[in-house]
């Protein structure tokens, strides 16, 4: 080929090559943020094209949507858009994390707020039938800038006592609103203003239920996760066996349970009197141990499994018996992936306590149904809002928890 050619075609490589490279730099010095964007069309979709407030003459008629300037007075209505349109710039920008995170709170602060303005302004002051509920609208610009938060917090790596703090301060404020009475024009805290008692007592048994079942399945799952470790054939049966009553639907197991336990109430002298029945709390409890059992024993034998061998070659050289080593060595350093497997299982069981009311075990389940069955969502969400915020509370702990447990914390400490 000839020299001139040649050269012809290196220069135009290079010229492609430089080309491509400008519109890669151009691409990254855009000013838009990938995730920010699609935060930004959530929240104006929420704002200017979904309803913020849905208005209905009574509990279970289909509800009327209202916009935020229908919902809201004016002065709000308008306040509302311009905090919520700076909101979706901030987030559609590469702006800077503190900034970001401040635009989202104030925009949640100020949703949480105004959302109990909108059944004042909504509801006739003189009917008590009447019911303002948050509609999509409002739903959508929650997720979105709780994303936003999620998003800040993220690049902020907070250690565990921040994440901690930070959940402390949107529990803090919900309960602001709700001791303030600043949503009990809500039809949510209508529903529940008359089902206060039954509310708290089945709170009470929803908490029994996953908090009893963990602890059942805890005592009984380290043991039994001890001795699979120690001994291989007993641990393909055992967890053969746990992951084959994990594959049965929850439904079915509570079905199944009724039978053997509604046999031992007729047969079994006193099994009545302790709690013990075909229907009821026994069988969902029952349940709920079976399936914790899996994550708690399975948990147990990875966690001992991982202790590293030059940690048990130096407790023998000091002599430790089996059980010292066991309690000394072993359990502290898989401890954290043991309360992984207890995070898990707590979470799982607070939602799977909802479903033992169809048993007649109680919990926040029976608002469920019983919504479901008269056609009311508010007393649907009056059971499912409280099972979501517990089982995120419950997470964000235990994931802190395991965290200032593990060895990385640890290190970072002694140093």
């Amino acid at each position: 080929m000839p020299v001139g050619r040649r050269l012809r075609k290196v220069r135009r490589a290079d010229h492609f090559m430089a080309i491509g490279v400008i519109r890669e730099t151009e691409r990254r010095n855009l000013p838009f943020d990938k995730l920010g964007v699609i935060i930004a069309v959530l929240a104006v979709y929420g704002a200017f094209l979904a309803p913020f407030a849905t208005f209905r003459a009574n509990r279970i008629v289909q509800g009327e949507g209202r916009a935020i300037l229908e919902a809201l007075p004016p002065s709000l209505g308008y306040g509302l858009l311009a905090l919520l349109t700076f909101g979706i710039v901030v987030a559609a920008l590469k702006t800077s994390v503190l900034v970001r995170m401040a635009a989202a709170f104030a925009a949640l602060v100020a949703l949480c707020f105004l959302i109990g303005s909108a059944a004042g302004n909504l509801a006739p002051p003189d009917n008590a039938y009447a019911r303002v509920s948050p509609a999509s609208g409002f739903w959508i610009l929650v997720f979105a800038f709780a994303l936003l938060v999620a998003d800040a917090l993220t690049r902020l790596k907070p250690g565990p006592g921040l994440r901690l703090l930070f959940l402390a301060g949107a529990l803090a404020l919900v309960g602001g609103m709700l001791t303030t009475g600043r949503w009990d024009g809500l039809s949510i805290l209508k529903e529940y203003a008359s089902r206060t008692d039954t509310f708290w007592a089945e709170a009470g048994r929803h908490l029994t239920l996953a908090l009893g079942s963990l602890a059942a399945a805890t005592a009984v799952g380290l043991p039994l996760g001890i001795l699979c470790h120690r001994v291989d054939r007993l641990r393909a049966a055992v967890l053969n066996v746990l992951n084959a009553i994990q594959t049965v639907p929850s439904i079915a197991l509570f079905g199944i349970l009724i039978g053997p336990l509604g046999w031992v109430a007729a047969h079994v002298p006193g099994a009545e009197a302790i709690g013990v029945r075909g229907i009821g709390v026994a069988p969902a409890f029952v349940a709920l141990f079976l399936y914790s059992l899996l994550p708690v024993v399975a948990n147990t034998v990875v966690g001992l499994a991982g202790v590293p061998r030059a940690a048990n070659d130096a407790a023998r050289g000091l002599g430790m018996t089996e059980w010292q080593r066991l309690v000394a060595v072993e359990f502290p350093l898989a401890f954290p992936v043991i309360l992984a497997g207890i995070r898990i299982v707590l979470v799982q069981n607070i939602g799977l306590a909802t479903i033992a009311a169809l048993i007649g075990g109680g919990g926040f389940g029976v608002f469920v149904f019983q919504g479901i069955g008269q056609t009311a969502m508010d007393l649907v969400l009056l059971g499912a809002v409280p099972t979501v915020v517990l089982a995120f509370t419950a997470a964000i702990a235990l994931d802190a928890l395991i965290e200032v447990t593990g060895p990385q914390h640890s290190r970072g400490k002694a140093a």
